[in-house]
């Protein structure tokens, strides 16, 4: 009788391990799936209502091709370049980039390779190379130049200033690391060991120089505030966080965010009031 119950619970113990084994290689064979999610159908500038917006091909150094839109600032004013989240495409942040442009300031945007219009694979290494690739490229058509990072993007646009000059920074939803929401999502994976895209911001944010905005939904479900709040404490000064109420990983942008990054970088001497 013993030796049937033994077998039974072995019999229960290999089966849940073969399945936690298969769960896991899932997970780390694909995990870049889920980090990266490129979709949707890639409208024109003009499409969207962007006239003033230039579709541009940006050459990086290993020949890949990245898809840029540009448009120039008013005189006196900075250029953002934004970096954007993890899903969709460039296209479908129209609206947010018609409120940079109609305060009169510059713009490029990429798509990440591949994203809709670029070409390559994305990863960690890739995207921080290649920003600082398109901030160059930018630097040499513009006067001063300010980094938005938006969720993912705030990784990006984090290591940018920590090797190049900017007016400011903005980050829309940081992260204190990938492998941080990785671990909260799946606390039974060893996602340290695991994880090829760490995107460990929170090991760079405090060598940024510059001002710091930190803009954060309290209802965020995808990076919880408490990311925000964290990556907060570990800037340096100048800096400053914007909390809003009742809104979750997207909806920003509906309850003043850019009023309120604007009225950051004036009081920082960034752009004329």
């Amino acid at each position: 009788m013993w030796n049937g119950a033994i077998r039974r619970v072995l019999s229960v113990v290999l089966i849940a391990a073969a399945v936690y084994v298969a769960v896991v290689g899932f997970l780390y064979v694909f995990q870049r799936n889920l980090v990266f999610q490129p979709g949707g159908t890639l409208a024109a500038p003009a499409e969207v209502g962007l006239s003033s917006v230039e579709a541009v091909t940006l050459t990086m150094a290993d020949g890949t091709e990245l898809l840029g839109w540009h448009a120039e600032p008013q005189p006196g004013q900075p250029s953002v370049l934004y970096f954007h989240g993890n899903a969709g495409n460039i296209s479908m942040r129209a609206e947010s980039f018609q409120k940079i442009l109609d305060s009169g300031l510059g713009l490029l945007a990429a798509s990440y390779r591949g994203y809709a219009g670029s070409g390559g694979r994305p990863s960690e290494d890739a995207l921080l190379a290649d920003a600082l690739e398109l901030y160059d490229w930018l630097a040499a058509r513009t006067g001063p130049i300010v980094l938005y990072g938006e969720s993912l993007g705030s990784g990006v646009a984090i290591h940018v200033a920590t090797e190049r000059e900017a007016a400011a920074v903005i980050l829309e939803a940081p992260y204190t690391a990938a492998v941080d929401i990785a671990r909260e999502t799946y606390p039974w994976v060893p996602v340290g060991l695991l994880m090829h895209d760490q995107f460990l911001s929170r090991e760079r944010i405090g060598r940024v120089v510059e001002p710091v905005l930190i803009l954060h939904g309290a209802d965020d479900a995808v990076v919880p505030v408490a990311h925000g709040r964290r990556m907060f404490e570990l800037a340096a000064e100048p800096k400053r966080l914007m909390i809003v109420e009742n809104v979750g990983h997207i909806g920003l942008w509906e309850q003043g965010l850019w009023p309120s990054v604007l009225d950051f970088l004036s009081e920082h001497g960034v752009r004329p009031n």
